[in-house]
């Protein structure tokens, strides 16, 4: 069986990216299409990434279409021992929504969202497999604009029991904390502003007062 060109560019990137990260453990990447989500085996963990942007091509009617809910599975071993870690993956695939053939067709995704991806991967990794802090996720799907409903009777991952969150509903969530967090905050900022604000002019009106008693007192004393 041939290697895809998006296979070898998950390969390059992967162990280019793994070389900086820990440049003293020795790492392999394998596609694993028979991987399975939550079958792991001892001291295995497992990464999910639901929503990755790919682009399919039917092979049957040569219909394309462009999908950001693509479903990638990572399984993840280290051996601190030896010193050596294996990541195996699967890229599920969809069926083509034109002509209903029942042919699963695979994706191909562009060097930067595999860059991403790879960002994503190691950043599990260190967390799960060297309990370190990983730092944050690259990827922020919800930013992305939502392009329609997902057609999960077409999805293998579906299929297969994966359930996919709404980018969008999560969005409306996030911009639902921030408003809420962002009002509180203007609304006590007013509060300390406008309260400052009535003790300076509370002390200025009593500078004032306290100039104009004075110069009457003078006056008063010198017609005496």
């Amino acid at each position: 069986m041939s290697t895809s060109l998006t296979t070898c560019e998950w390969k390059k990137v992967f162990y280019e990216k793994m070389e900086v990260a820990k440049p003293a453990d020795s790492w392999e990447l394998i596609m694993d299409p028979s991987l399975k989500p939550n079958e792991l085996a001892p001291g295995w963990k497992q990464y999910l990434e639901q929503h990755a942007s790919g682009r399919f091509h039917c092979s049957w009617c040569w219909h394309t279409w462009q999908s950001a809910n693509v479903v990638i599975l990572f399984h993840m071993h280290l051996d601190r021992a030896q010193r050596a870690g294996s990541v195996r993956m699967r890229v599920f695939k969809q069926l083509c929504y034109e002509c209903g053939t029942a042919r699963l067709d695979e994706s191909s995704m562009l060097e930067e969202n595999i860059e991403s991806l790879v960002d994503n991967l190691i950043t599990s990794l260190r967390e799960q497999c060297y309990d370190e802090d990983g730092g944050q996720y690259r990827i922020n799907v919800a930013a992305r604009p939502d392009s329609g409903p997902h057609r999960s009777e077409f999805c293998e991952a579906c299929q297969e029991g994966i359930v996919h969150w709404k980018p969008s509903e999560k969005l409306l969530e996030d911009e639902a904390t921030y408003i809420s967090d962002a009002s509180k905050l203007k609304a006590q900022a007013g509060f300390g502003y406008n309260f400052f604000s009535f003790r300076w002019c509370l002390l200025w009106g009593s500078l004032c007062l306290l100039i104009v008693y004075f110069q009457f007192s003078f006056r008063g004393s010198t017609f005496l």
